[in-house]
């Protein structure tokens, strides 16, 4: 990619609430649309700039079948439309990855990338099936049946990770030193105030009649993790070696970023001195139920597109629903477990599916901006043994 740029700062998160918190009963779609509008107008961006909306959404929610069209009126943007993506954890760099194909080809020169999703009192599907005895519906539950059986492969998602950690002799002790390091980073990152650099907070939570009836400060569920803690678990499966501390949990958010052309990131951007480049996305799938393999390929195809090595990175973040795909990640592309996932990851801070991947994206451009500038990785798998990944550029212009 050549032609794609994120004006820095023209991005922002909710905090990750953990499923049937304090986010439990707000719409997904309202939600994200009032705290959009709200961060477009503190940036003083004008919705009716943007070309297209990108909407990434994975679980259904009331009257979502209309989708990116609804969030474009709802934010301010009546006159444009645009995809809804589901492609599960990797929702958020598929979501980024094909508004940057817009802006590469000139279809668009700025489109809004939206991600939004509540795991939390999700959708009892209901399908007809007249075949059945009495006629009765075949029913799921969208969110909890799908963790629990992929019908391609078989298994439940826990499955995907001990299968990976069975082949590469992944022991559960191993597994609860990166879920400590993870909880230190982010538990560092608080302390630092890193979260406030690009956090939409705090978040007052209306009820019906538009009265406040909790505040949102910050992320609401991470638990206190200690070595102590974790060595007291056991193994979810009993054969297996991992343990819920091992595994992360889902929760509830949204998250959004504006792409655009070179010269539109400098005019909208919060610190032109600051240049965000998107170079490469590619996306890979592993063999059936290793699911956290699948990064890995994925990372490397984005590299590849980039021109890049792993060597070349300054910072990578993942998503990592269990401990398991870091450890994969590092032995088999190197690096050290420790320089990666500074300041939180899915594994400490909660999984709301679409959202996931664009907050790690954002916290990759604030930590290289930290750093001065260099090349970023996000890579991170999705449900049927699939992942995606971002490479991005952050310097002075050039």
């Amino acid at each position: 990619m050549q032609r794609t740029y994120i004006p820095y700062g023209a991005y922002w998160s909710t905090p990750f609430v953990k499923w049937q918190g304090s986010f439990s009963t707000l719409h997904p779609l309202k939600f994200a649309a009032e705290v959009g509008r709200q961060r477009l107008d503190e940036r003083g961006i004008d919705p009716g700039l943007f070309d297209a909306l990108h909407l990434g959404m994975t679980v259904p929610a009331l009257n979502s079948f209309y989708g990116a069209a609804w969030l474009a009126g709802l934010i301010g943007a009546e006159g444009i439309s645009g995809p809804t993506v589901n492609q599960a954890c990797a929702t958020s760099a598929r979501v980024m990855g094909s508004a940057a194909f817009e802006i590469e080809t000139g279809v668009s020169d700025a489109v809004l990338c939206v991600t939004a999703d509540r795991t939390s009192n999700g959708p009892e599907m209901l399908y007809p099936n007249p075949t059945n005895p009495g006629g009765k519906p075949d029913s799921e539950n969208w969110v909890w049946d799908n963790f629990g059986c992929d019908p391609w492969a078989g298994g439940a998602m826990l499955d995907t990770a001990e299968n990976v950690a069975r082949r590469e002799e992944i022991t559960t002790e191993e597994q609860h030193e990166v879920v400590l390091m993870r909880h230190q980073q982010y538990e560092a990152a608080l302390e630092e105030g890193f979260h406030n650099r690009y956090m939409v907070k705090p978040v007052e939570v209306k009820d019906k009649r538009g009265r406040v009836r909790e505040t949102v400060t910050g992320d609401e569920g991470v638990f206190p993790t200690t070595a102590e803690g974790l060595a007291k678990l056991k193994p979810v499966q009993p054969d297996g070696s991992v343990t819920f501390g091992g595994q992360t949990y889902p929760a509830d958010g949204n998250a959004g970023v504006v792409l655009t052309t070179k010269d539109r990131a400098a005019e909208l951007s919060a610190d032109p001195s600051i240049e965000v480049q998107v170079l490469a996305f590619g996306q890979a799938r592993a063999e059936k139920g290793h699911m956290p393999m699948a990064p890995v390929p994925a990372a490397q195809r984005a590299l590849d597109a980039a021109g890049l090595s792993i060597d070349d990175i300054s910072a990578i973040k993942t998503h990592n629903p269990f401990a398991v795909n870091d450890i994969y990640l590092a032995r088999t592309m190197g690096g050290d477990l420790a320089a990666m996932n500074n300041y939180g990851c899915s594994l400490s801070g909660g999984l709301p599916q679409g959202p996931t991947g664009m907050r790690l994206v954002i916290e990759l451009i604030e930590e290289l901006t930290l750093k001065g500038g260099g090349y970023g990785l996000f890579t991170g798998c999705a449900a049927g043994d699939t992942a995606a990944a971002v490479v991005v550029r952050v310097g002075e212009p050039g």
